[in-house]
């Protein structure tokens, strides 16, 4: 009988011969044209002429771009949680329910059972691309752990529920996948997240797990909670004999790389991956440095609007045919959940055009320019995470958001609350800050010409918080494990005082 893993090395080979020769251009209109031919009879359809939808070109001259608000006010709100053929044919089923990352409010985001197949595939691409790359590989000889938020789905109507992504995955796996998977149900239907790693550092002790998944800060906390229960500091060795392949996503890596380097010491692949609410988008087909390889072929149809040009009236709609490398793009997709030229919230940039390969550069929310220094994520994770490597430091997670001119400050600027591994030395706030704004002067034009000569924004304020700050900052606000997601850049101001308030308690 043939064992698991060399059933999967087989499927591997298949899926690179079909990459290998993949046309993506080809395969992204193949894509939209059998979603549209599926969805014309909808209400969207109807209202949007998709029985005369024979071309990209059709697609876009009928449907205009729209984020959240737009969907759920003209289509999704208006029955919920009852949605039968609105936007996708038949009864949603399920709802991903967002973390709120930068506002703290939820959204509801229809799931079809088409578009949880596509998640299984994608997530057998993964398991894939790492047999392909290591060919003496049994990843498929223990456990798969994914380190997400409770599996308890909350009954909207009857037929109807709603969880985080991570949760309606894990209640759908396949029966194939659902030997490797790790924890048991019991324990992942937990509500109670501390409890729960705490229950699956235990359990880990006597399980071989060959794959650990989820968010980089959270799978942080287990490890430190694996150490504490042997009583010393331990890498992936002496924890996870067997580990093949650590897989994480949601956050940029940058800042946590070197501690998951050290913690690996060369024992496991790290691979990451780009999952969303509104499908999975993209997966690491090679080193780090290539980025992430859009899925075209699976549910999905990308489109991309230059970031600057965003807002405009009509701003451009560019097609895989189109993009450039290097250019900072807003994403824009349409799904096989009724999601149609969906501004989803990310911006990327083009490693690679043929194969389309990505980074993820932040959110298009996730801009700061309180004082017209015009700055996004990526610039201020890369100034972070050099900083803290020139000074020999490990950032648990950090916030930044600005600060606004008062009687007791007179220029205004960028405060960032920052959590550490270590311990802070007296010099470390200055010596972080100087690091930091030398690295955006040289990278942004905008920024240098605010900080000169101090007139128009003030240096960098560093203000470090005591180990577990920010885990019960988000605790205290709900959003404690799983997917939910530490802000980098925190715009609301009602949040960012939130944040700080927490931060002075902490501290004094």
């Amino acid at each position: 009988m043939i064992g698991a893993t060399a059933l999967l090395r087989q499927i591997a080979r298949r899926r690179k011969r079909r990459l290998d020769n993949q046309n993506a251009i080809a395969e992204q209109e193949r894509v939209l044209l059998r979603m549209v031919r599926k969805a014309r009879n909808t209400k969207f359809g109807r209202d949007h002429d998709f029985a005369n939808i024979k071309s990209v070109a059709d697609f876009q001259a009928r449907v205009p771009l729209r984020r959240f608000e737009d969907m759920w006010d003209d289509y999704w709100g208006v029955d919920f949680p009852i949605l039968r053929d609105v936007s996708w044919p038949g009864l949603i089923n399920y709802f991903a329910t967002t973390s709120g990352t930068t506002s703290g409010a939820s959204k509801f985001i229809p799931v079809t059972n088409e578009m949880i197949r596509t998640n299984t595939l994608a997530g057998l691409d993964l398991l894939c691309h790492h047999v392909n790359n290591c060919p003496d590989s049994q990843v498929l000889g223990g456990k798969a752990m994914m380190l997400g938020g409770t599996t308890v789905l909350d009954e909207l109507a009857k037929g109807v529920w709603s969880a985080d992504l991570s949760g309606i995955s894990q209640k759908r796996w396949p029966a194939w996948f659902a030997r490797f998977a790790f924890p048991p149900v019991d324990i992942a239907l937990m509500d109670d997240w501390e409890k729960k790693v705490h229950i699956v550092a235990e359990l880990i002790q006597k399980t071989d797990v060959r794959v650990v998944s989820g968010t980089p800060s959270w799978v942080l906390v287990l490890f430190d909670v694996q150490q504490k229960l042997l009583g010393h500091r331990a890498k992936a060795d002496e924890l996870y004999p067997h580990m093949e392949m650590l897989v994480h996503g949601g956050v940029n890596f940058d800042p946590y790389r070197s501690q998951f380097e050290e913690f690996l010491d060369g024992k496991a692949e790290l691979r990451e991956v780009y999952p969303s609410s509104e499908g999975f988008i993209a997966v690491q087909d090679e080193s780090p440095a290539e980025g992430l390889r859009l899925i075209v072929d699976r549910g999905l149809f990308f489109e991309f609007v230059p970031f600057d040009e965003l807002d405009d009236e009509n701003p451009p709609r560019l097609t895989l045919a189109d993009v450039q490398e290097g250019v900072n793009y807003a994403l824009v997709l349409s799904n096989c959940s009724g999601a149609w030229a969906y501004i989803i919230g990310d911006t990327v940039r083009f490693v690679t055009v043929d194969p389309p390969r990505v980074r993820i550069t932040g959110r298009t929310s996730y801009f700061l320019s309180a004082f017209g220094e015009h700055m996004i994520a990526e610039e201020i994770e890369i100034a972070s995470a050099k900083a803290a490597n020139e000074l020999g430091v490990h950032i648990t997670d950090y916030s930044v958001g600005a600060v606004y001119p008062d009687d007791n400050r007179p220029v205004g600027g960028h405060l960032y609350v920052m959590e550490l591994v270590e311990d802070a030395t007296p010099e470390f706030a200055e010596a972080f800050s100087t690091l930091v704004d030398n690295q955006l002067r040289d990278g942004n034009k905008d920024y240098r010409a605010h900080r000169s000569e101090g007139f128009g924004m003030a240096a960098p304020d560093i203000r470090v918080v005591p180990p577990g700050t920010f885990a019960g900052w988000m605790k205290s606000r709900g959003r404690l494990g799983g997917q939910n997601k530490v802000p980098r850049i925190i715009n609301d101001q009602d949040l960012f005082q939130n944040l700080r308030d927490f931060a002075d308690n902490a501290i004094s």
